[in-house]
Protein backbone atom coordinates (compact mmCIF):
# COMPACT_ATOMS: atom_id res chain seq x y z
CA UNK A 1 0.00 0.00 0.00
CA UNK A 2 1.53 3.18 -0.81
CA UNK A 3 0.78 6.17 1.87
CA UNK A 4 0.36 9.77 0.30
CA UNK A 5 3.30 11.92 0.22
CA UNK A 6 1.28 14.02 2.70
CA UNK A 7 0.80 11.70 5.44
CA UNK A 8 4.30 11.47 7.48
CA UNK A 9 4.49 15.48 8.06
CA UNK A 10 0.85 15.08 8.82
CA UNK A 11 1.93 12.74 11.36
CA UNK A 12 5.04 14.55 12.80
CA UNK A 13 2.48 18.20 13.20
CA UNK A 14 0.08 15.89 15.06
CA UNK A 15 2.67 14.79 17.25
CA UNK A 16 4.50 17.75 18.21
CA UNK A 17 1.28 19.86 18.33
CA UNK A 18 0.05 17.38 20.57
CA UNK A 19 3.15 17.55 22.95
CA UNK A 20 3.07 21.66 22.67
CA UNK A 21 -0.63 21.61 24.11
CA UNK A 22 0.16 19.40 26.45
CA UNK A 23 3.48 21.62 27.46
CA UNK A 24 1.95 24.61 27.19
CA UNK A 25 -1.46 23.02 29.46
CA UNK A 26 0.37 22.42 32.37
CA UNK A 27 3.05 25.05 32.65
CA UNK A 28 0.35 28.06 31.65
CA UNK A 29 -2.88 26.56 31.40
CA UNK A 30 -3.60 25.75 34.82
CA UNK A 31 -3.42 21.47 34.39
CA UNK A 32 -2.26 19.50 37.53
CA UNK A 33 -2.03 15.94 37.59
CA UNK A 34 -4.56 14.04 40.03
CA UNK A 35 -1.75 13.62 42.75
CA UNK A 36 -1.05 17.16 42.67
CA UNK A 37 -5.18 17.91 42.84
CA UNK A 38 -5.25 15.60 45.80
CA UNK A 39 -2.13 17.31 47.48
CA UNK A 40 -3.78 21.15 47.06
CA UNK A 41 -7.08 19.78 48.16
CA UNK A 42 -5.55 17.85 51.43
CA UNK A 43 -3.73 21.22 52.19
CA UNK A 44 -6.63 23.11 51.81
CA UNK A 45 -8.79 21.26 53.57
CA UNK A 46 -6.24 21.26 56.66
CA UNK A 47 -6.07 25.20 56.55
CA UNK A 48 -10.01 24.66 56.47
CA UNK A 49 -9.89 22.96 59.65
CA UNK A 50 -7.01 25.01 61.34
CA UNK A 51 -9.63 28.19 60.85
CA UNK A 52 -12.48 26.64 62.22
CA UNK A 53 -10.44 25.76 65.45
CA UNK A 54 -8.87 28.94 66.33
CA UNK A 55 -12.03 30.61 67.52
CA UNK A 56 -12.18 27.37 70.18
CA UNK A 57 -8.64 28.43 71.20
CA UNK A 58 -9.72 31.84 71.32
CA UNK A 59 -12.49 30.93 73.96
CA UNK A 60 -10.95 28.45 75.65
CA UNK A 61 -7.79 31.50 76.49
CA UNK A 62 -11.07 34.05 77.02
CA UNK A 63 -12.85 32.02 79.83
CA UNK A 64 -9.37 30.02 81.24
CA UNK A 65 -9.40 31.37 85.17
CA UNK A 66 -5.54 31.45 84.88
CA UNK A 67 -5.49 33.22 81.74
CA UNK A 68 -3.96 36.15 83.14
CA UNK A 69 -0.76 34.39 84.51
CA UNK A 70 -0.42 32.26 81.05
CA UNK A 71 -0.82 35.48 78.79
CA UNK A 72 2.25 36.78 80.64
CA UNK A 73 4.43 33.66 80.38
CA UNK A 74 3.76 33.48 76.54
CA UNK A 75 4.44 37.51 76.13
CA UNK A 76 7.75 36.24 78.34
CA UNK A 77 8.97 33.52 75.90
CA UNK A 78 10.91 34.60 72.69
CA UNK A 79 9.14 35.74 69.43
CA UNK A 80 9.97 31.73 68.31
CA UNK A 81 8.78 30.19 71.14
CA UNK A 82 5.00 31.53 71.82
CA UNK A 83 3.75 28.84 69.77
CA UNK A 84 4.87 26.15 72.22
CA UNK A 85 4.05 28.57 75.74
CA UNK A 86 0.58 28.53 73.73
CA UNK A 87 0.57 24.49 73.63
CA UNK A 88 1.74 24.59 76.93
CA UNK A 89 -0.97 26.71 78.61
CA UNK A 90 -3.28 23.94 76.98
CA UNK A 91 -5.20 26.44 74.74
CA UNK A 92 -4.35 24.15 71.25
CA UNK A 93 -5.80 20.93 72.71
CA UNK A 94 -8.69 20.77 71.23
CA UNK A 95 -11.91 18.94 73.02
CA UNK A 96 -11.42 15.10 72.44
CA UNK A 97 -7.58 15.28 71.51
CA UNK A 98 -4.69 14.66 73.89
CA UNK A 99 -2.36 16.62 72.21
CA UNK A 100 -2.13 20.28 71.14
CA UNK A 101 -1.72 21.41 67.09
CA UNK A 102 0.87 23.27 65.82
CA UNK A 103 -0.99 24.56 63.26
CA UNK A 104 -4.37 25.64 65.73
CA UNK A 105 -1.97 26.99 68.39
CA UNK A 106 0.36 28.96 65.57
CA UNK A 107 -3.02 30.61 64.31
CA UNK A 108 -4.39 31.15 67.96
CA UNK A 109 -1.30 33.21 69.09
CA UNK A 110 -1.69 35.21 65.42
CA UNK A 111 -5.40 35.69 66.48
CA UNK A 112 -4.58 36.94 70.10
CA UNK A 113 -2.25 38.95 69.44
CA UNK A 114 -0.76 38.49 72.77
CA UNK A 115 1.55 42.25 72.31
CA UNK A 116 -1.78 44.51 71.47
CA UNK A 117 -3.73 42.69 74.33
CA UNK A 118 -3.93 45.36 76.70
CA UNK A 119 -2.56 44.31 80.90
CA UNK A 120 -5.35 43.48 83.04
CA UNK A 121 -5.32 42.13 86.59
CA UNK A 122 -7.24 39.02 87.63
CA UNK A 123 -9.59 41.25 90.01
CA UNK A 124 -10.42 43.29 87.21
CA UNK A 125 -14.51 42.99 86.94
CA UNK A 126 -16.56 43.46 83.79
CA UNK A 127 -18.67 46.35 83.94
CA UNK A 128 -21.99 46.95 81.45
Amino acid sequence: MKTPEWLKPGIYGAVIGAALVGVVGFTWGGWVTGGTANERAMAMSQEDVVASMVPVCLDMARSDPLRAGKLESIRAASTYQRRDALMTAGWATMPGTDLPNRDIAQACLAALDVDALPERPESAVDEG
